[in-house]
């Protein structure tokens, strides 16, 4: 099962977070959202679909997410959580910890906002289309 989302990259995308990354719904970022990949979502947690909430609700759920801007690309790769909530209208994150609240999608990620490809992260600064497909698969 997959969730796609669409956002746009902005000047100040910086990636240095070192736990998470995220995507957001608002339109505007400042130098202080360190985490923030992308803004202008065009659906959050809230949002996404009954069915694959439900499978992310298992600790057995695989999910991935995979980023693409401009011809550069990155999988990371976590799992789900029974008390995921998927209850944010605003922005959704994934996080290396196994925190859960209601903007969480995916803890224990192999890969926070830091460590996302350079390439990816300038294409982004300079504004780049931002897809992320989620995946999820239940074992």
């Amino acid at each position: 099962m997959e969730q796609r989302i669409r956002a746009l990259g902005h000047e100040h995308v910086s990636a240095e977070h070192t736990s998470t990354f995220e995507l957001t719904s608002d339109d505007w970022l400042t130098p202080a959202g360190d985490c923030i990949l992308g803004i202008g979502a065009d659906t959050t947690p809230v949002a996404f679909d009954d069915a694959f909430v439900a499978a992310c609700r298992s600790h057995e759920a695989a999910i991935t997410a995979t980023l693409c801007a401009g011809e550069f690309e990155q999988t990371i790769e976590g799992h789900g959580h029974p008390d995921l909530r998927f209850e944010n209208d605003r922005s959704m994150v994934v996080r290396t910890s196994e925190y859960v609240d209601d903007r969480t999608v995916m803890v224990g990620a192999d890969t926070a906002a830091a460590e996302i490809d350079r390439d990816l992260v300038t294409e982004l600064e300079a504004g780049a289309e931002l897809e992320c497909v989620l995946r999820v698969d239940v074992e």
